[in-house]
């Protein structure tokens, strides 16, 4: 259940995340960033200028409503907190007015998610919630078991036209994955599509890439290799016309 304060944070996201106007800017370093378990992360957040209010950091899981964790104005002692978050994992400070750094103590696998920052615009007609682009991270461990690759061919209806699609899809225990593809054992990222993860029934995540390819390519026996990786570990799958069964 959400708390009143939540539902409304919730209902301001929506509405920021639908206007166009607002003029004041909210930035974020790193857009991605990997890092091992046990590891203090920190993010960083610009708000433009000081309008006498408080960053909010959210965490989001794909598929999930984002989790208000804290808030922090420079002029306070301490962070204010979320439902179900403390000081003992999370922390934030303020090197001025207008820059602030989110804390992670010592970073575990399931911290692996996307993280927001957030501020009030007062510079527009009507006040508004201004979001930065968020920042992917993954954490992790030796501990993490690989991801299981397939790759599918063409369909033969696409086989007739002069382009067909190539499709990877990789199974994981985490959220977010660096999906690369090579043709000829080289890398292939013109018409690379890869979509955001998707959260399974048994808490496992799917990611889907998809690669383009000529159709003259494929019936020329060109092998396509799907690679995924979380950090250390990384798992591949091979696939060439050659290989399918008819």
């Amino acid at each position: 259940m959400f708390s009143d304060t939540m539902l409304g944070i919730l209902c301001l996201l929506i509405a920021a995340l639908s206007r166009g106007d607002a003029a004041k800017a909210v930035t974020q370093t790193p857009a991605i960033l990997s890092v091992p378990v046990g590891q203090e992360v920190v993010l960083k957040c610009n708000i433009q200028r000081d309008d006498d209010s408080a960053p909010f950091f959210f965490r989001q899981f794909p598929g999930d409503a984002p989790q208000l964790i804290l808030w922090y104005y420079h002029l306070w002692s301490s962070p204010k907190y979320g439902s179900g978050f403390s000081s003992s994992r999370f922390n934030a400070n303020a090197s001025s007015d207008v820059d602030y750094q989110f804390i992670i103590k010592q970073a575990k696998t399931e911290d692996s998610a996307e993280y927001y920052c957030s501020n009030w615009d007062s510079s527009v007609s009507e006040r508004v919630v201004v979001f930065g682009g968020g920042t992917k991270l993954l954490v992790t461990s030796s501990d993490v078991t690989p991801p299981v690759v397939t790759v599918f061919p063409p369909s033969n209806d696409e086989l007739q036209s002069k382009e067909a699609t190539l499709v990877c899809v990789a199974t994981q225990s985490i959220p977010y994955a660096d999906v690369t593809w090579m043709a000829r054992g080289r890398p292939a990222t013109d018409a690379v599509a890869t979509g955001p993860a998707t959260r399974e029934t048994n808490g496992n995540y799917k990611i889907s890439s998809y690669l383009t390819v000529q159709t003259s390519e494929w019936n020329s026996d060109v092998p396509y290799t799907c690679k995924v990786s979380l950090g250390s570990q990384s798992a591949e799958n091979t696939v060439s016309k050659s290989k399918c069964v008819t």
